[in-house]
């Protein structure tokens, strides 16, 4: 009779979670790697570079937040799909998947007439004001309307997810960013003779064409390579209620982690027109980086819930150990790459001498925290594709009113502006990181 020690471990294949993580790595960078183009080549225009980087990094944070927190039912979405797949009732589902696209839709449209009809006083509360706040009116106007198309897309991408597919998205994603860039260059700049150089709105003109662009791409495969269709249903599908209420948390808890983002640059701004330009800068890496390491947070989403359908509970147990390392590894390469080249990244984005001086003071506040981060995420994926959204929710309200926020008033009363905000930042994720590591060892060590 064999030993313990040799019977295999039961475990998800270094294979399968990477099929899953390595599109999802690459979707996932495409959108900030589209925020970051953008204030790379709003930066260095010749007219008012400062501010002009300023409004670009303060709509950016805002659209982000919004699209976060609308977003959540692609989280939502993915876990019900998987979930299903593990169980063998992809089925039930078939209707769900319309009535929650429809539902995302209706959202974006909503959010959009408000935040258009408020923008000046949406944006003066970031504490922008004269040009910049001119500047900010102007772009997020056009930018947002991209809404729909965004939120459409991500519904889309959730259901690819919830099949254990991201190849798809990352197709998407990268015809998205190509489009975008190229766009920038073109309508930034201009060509003398043939396209007027529209400066800050020429960026944001291209973001809706690619955002046009990625959801073309995904209804396409939408409709060839998946069993669902769009038609709706007058029968509400009995998954819509607690899907509904997944979103609900998970709504929740990205509101408290935007409203962290929100004090930052709040902050930010009110320091100054070089704090809140070397903030954006700091903030659209840090983003970067975030959806780098998500890839893998996003295979935890998909396979977890998969395994959770299944009951397969060593095997959930051994998915966590897996891709912490995996994200971990990703973490420090990023972080090494960066101290490497520390001096030259945010010549990237911008050359005012002040504004660099300001990044370069606390750049590598964001570097050491990238381990701590890449923990925080993959637990938070996980938790996603197991349904947990009310203890997520918890999380990020704790982290946020508890952490983030007393932190950051104590370190700005000390006068400590730039490093108040990010070390507030640090002290938010080490309490998400350590919440969840703990919740997840109490509940599923004693299964497997």
């Amino acid at each position: 009779m064999p030993s313990k020690k040799s019977i295999k471990t039961p475990k998800v294949s270094f294979r399968e979670i990477n099929t899953i993580a390595l599109p999802a790595i690459v979707a996932g960078i495409a959108e900030p790697l589209i925020s970051l183009s953008d204030i790379a080549i709003i930066g260095n225009v010749e007219e008012n570079a400062v501010e002009a980087l300023a409004a670009a990094g303060i709509v950016g944070s805002f659209l982000s937040a919004i699209i976060w927190i609308l977003a959540q039912t692609k989280t939502a979405i993915s876990a019900m799909v998987s979930q299903h797949l593990g169980s063998n009732r992809l089925h039930a589902v078939k209707t769900l998947v319309p009535q929650t696209i429809l539902l995302n839709f209706i959202l974006s449209l909503i959010i959009y007439f408000v935040t258009d009809f408020f923008a000046e006083l949406i944006f003066s509360a970031y504490n922008a004001e004269g040009l910049i706040l001119d500047y900010t009116k102007s772009y997020y106007k056009i930018r947002a309307l991209g809404f729909p198309l965004t939120l459409v897309t991500f519904a889309i991408f959730g259901v690819f997810r919830g099949l254990q597919n991201t190849l798809w998205a990352m197709k998407c994603s990268l015809v998205g960013a190509a489009v975008n860039i190229g766009l920038d260059f073109l309508l930034v700049y201009g060509i003398e003779g043939f396209i007027p150089a529209l400066h800050l709105e020429g960026a944001a003109i291209a973001s809706v064409i690619a955002q046009g662009v990625m959801l073309g791409m995904a209804l396409y495969f939408f409709f060839k390579k998946t069993p669902f269709h769009l038609k709706p249903s007058l029968k509400i599908n009995p998954n819509l209620k607690p899907l509904i209420s997944m979103a609900a948390n998970l709504f929740l808890r990205t509101l408290a982690l935007n409203i962290a983002i929100y004090l930052a640059n709040s902050y930010a701004t009110d320091y100054g027109k070089n704090y809140i330009a070397a903030q954006s800068i700091l903030m659209n890496i840090w983003l970067f980086f975030s959806f780098f390491i998500d890839g893998y947070a996003n295979a935890g989403n998909a396979i977890g819930g998969k395994l959770l359908g299944a009951k397969a509970y060593t095997k959930l147990w051994n998915l966590s150990k897996d891709i912490s390392k995996y994200a971990i590894t990703i973490a420090l390469i990023l972080a090494s790459s960066c101290a490497l080249f520390y001096d030259e990244i945010g010549l990237i984005f911008n050359k005012d001498e002040q504004v660099l001086l300001l990044f370069s003071s606390v750049f590598w506040i964001v570097l050491i925290m990238q381990p701590v981060n890449a923990i925080a995420f993959m637990f938070d994926g996980i938790f996603k594709g197991l349904g947990e959204a009310k203890y997520l929710r918890n999380v990020l309200i704790a982290a946020t009113f508890l952490g983030f926020w007393p932190t950051l008033l104590i370190l700005d009363y000390l006068g400590l502006k730039l490093y108040a905000i990010w070390i507030a930042f640090f002290v938010w994720m080490l309490i998400r990181s350590l919440a969840l590591v703990v919740k997840f060892r109490n509940k599923y060590l004693d299964k497997t």
